[in-house]
């Protein structure tokens, strides 16, 4: 991609100067324009950017703690490249160190932070990168490093409840499967042993006991089969939802489905809410707000229910309406942005709507976890109940006939 060097005049009538990469020179002006900003000089300098190493994916809890360190240096008037090498030195995390180290070396040999930054795009998403570039523009960066590890804080905490409550019912359901392949793959066939020392033929075993022994079989004869089936299956799905039409089908079951929609729709209106009310907050216009938040959502449903608000916001409707007309936005939600468009402050009202959601999906895990429990417990009671009936009911025959054959001999 072609990258460019720039200056304009920003809403203080400042001169920025800096470099920037996009498509063309017309999608760049276009950008520029977006955020308000008057070019006066734009030139080419390189025609596709130098390949960026990677590092793989930082986790998020570590940016957040680099976010919030960075920022408290850069606010107590730390320089750019002194504030990474530290950074780059007493973190412990080997792949966010080293990409510290490389940031630092572009921001000394020149390049914006952002610029920097978004090299490692594994690392650093859409809405990092934009709002760096919202406080380098503005000559807020610590504002903007705060506002950063205040979301990203957040979204660490949002993330940790959600897995937090899931841990119980997948410990449940992962002692189930050891308990049913335990008994299905060794006391099984052991006990069908024992009922052919007793004289008891198979094709004679009641349906139940049959089935059992059947699935038993599969297990323990086939089980290369059913390990490659799952694979299989996994496989397919990741390769279906790799497609857009595939990820469009995934992402609207997600939402459809009974009492888990619910929640990741919650989640994703939180996300939605808290992102757009940061960005807003750190002067990002308004359009690009809507196209970095609709990256981030986690749905692409709601994302291309963004990406078509933002089109007909360009053509001058208000935020609201289009979100309405999607059906996904709930009626307090769009009530709640349009009062704060007409008062102009739609970024405090999306946080607020953001702190709402985040104590729904809080409630609704409480709720989720405490109903799920003693579903799966009487769930694994079923299926341990009857592999045991299952089990008992050829003994009873054997003890009928045994009884039955005592009788008539006394007889």
């Amino acid at each position: 991609m072609p990258v460019y060097s720039y200056t304009f005049r920003d809403a203080h009538g400042g001169l920025q100067k800096g470099t920037a990469d996009a498509e063309n020179e017309e999608i760049l002006r276009k950008r520029f324009e977006e955020q308000g900003f008057v070019i006066t000089e734009l030139e080419m300098i390189r025609s596709k950017s130098p390949k960026a190493k990677t590092y793989g994916k930082v986790k998020l809890t570590n940016l957040a703690v680099f976010c919030r360190q960075f920022s408290t240096m850069v606010d107590a008037g730390v320089s750019l490249v002194r504030c990474l090498d530290v950074l780059g030195h007493q973190t412990q995390d080997p792949k966010l160190k080293k990409i510290l180290v490389d940031i630092g070396e572009r921001v000394e040999g020149g390049e914006s932070l952002s610029r920097a930054m978004q090299r490692h795009p594994k690392s650093f998403n859409n809405l990092f990168i934009g709002l760096v570039r919202a406080g380098e523009v503005g000559g807020v960066l610590e504002e903007a490093l705060q506002r950063l590890s205040h979301f990203l804080e957040k979204d660490v905490e949002l993330r940790r409840k959600v897995k937090s409550a899931m841990t119980y019912p997948v410990l449940v359901a992962v002692m189930a499967t050891g308990i049913v392949g335990f008994l299905v793959t060794w006391f099984i066939p052991q006990w069908m042993d024992i009922m052919s020392d007793l004289g008891l033929n198979r094709d004679k075993l009641p349906a139940p006991t049959r089935f059992l022994v059947d699935v038993s079989d599969v297990v323990k004869h086939y089980w290369w089969m059913v390990i490659a089936s799952i694979v299989c299956l996994i496989i397919a799905y990741r390769l279906f939802v790799s497609t857009r039409f595939g990820r469009r089908v995934a992402d609207r079951v997600r939402l459809k489905i009974p009492v888990f929609g619910k929640l990741h729709h919650k989640v994703c209106m939180a996300r939605f809410s808290r992102t757009m009310g940061t960005l807003l907050t750190s002067g990002v216009p308004i359009l690009q707000a809507i196209e970095t938040v609709a990256g981030t959502v986690g749905n692409s449903i709601m994302s291309d229910a963004l990406l078509e608000a933002r089109a007909r916001i360009r053509e001058g409707d208000r935020i609201g309406d289009p979100l309405e007309q999607s059906k996904l936005f709930p009626p307090m939600v769009v009530h709640m942005i349009g009062v704060g468009e007409e008062s102009g402050s739609l970024d405090f009202m999306l946080q607020k709507i953001a702190d709402f959601y985040e104590a729904e999906v809080e409630a609704a895990l409480a709720s989720l976890t405490a109903a799920i429990e003693p579903i799966m417990i009487v769930s694994l009671g079923f299926i341990v109940g009857f592999i045991v009936i299952s089990c008992f009911l050829p003994l009873v025959d054997v003890i009928s006939k045994l009884s039955s054959g005592g009788d008539d001999g006394e007889k």
